[in-house]
């Protein structure tokens, strides 16, 4: 057996803010980053205000070194932070995977992925 290919995930400056709008079918602004609609309701994902006292989640930001049908990829990162017990939120689109981790855990959630073999890059100060 082989082991897993190494990826290379970029730390997003930015947090992110996760809402869940029970019965929306839309967001009443245009700030959002990805949206999820279920029966239930609307998840939000934003850029988090400067201020507030909500959870902030960071975001590791998947090179999609990949075509969207590959497989394992976002397997291997989430068992890599279910391993850390880190709870993840994943947004898989055509061009990458943008994983969000609660922002006080960041680096213990970049420390896991290289102990697992990937790279992660900082952003530019």
């Amino acid at each position: 057996m082989t082991s897993p290919p190494s990826h290379r995930f970029h730390l997003v400056r930015s947090p992110f803010s996760v809402d869940f709008v029970p019965g929306a079918t839309f967001p009443d602004d245009d700030e959002w980053i990805a949206l999820v609609r279920v029966p239930e309701g609307l998840t939000v994902i934003r850029e988090a205000p400067p201020f507030g006292d909500g959870t902030r989640w960071a975001g590791l930001l998947a090179d999609r070194s990949h075509t969207p049908d590959a497989t394992a990829a976002l397997a291997a990162l989430a068992g890599v932070l279910a391993a850390a017990d880190l709870p993840v939120f994943a947004v898989t689109t055509h061009h990458g995977d943008l994983v969000l981790v609660p922002d006080r855990r960041v680096t213990e959630a970049a420390a896991a992925l290289k102990e697992a073999g990937h790279e992660v890059v900082e952003p530019p100060a």
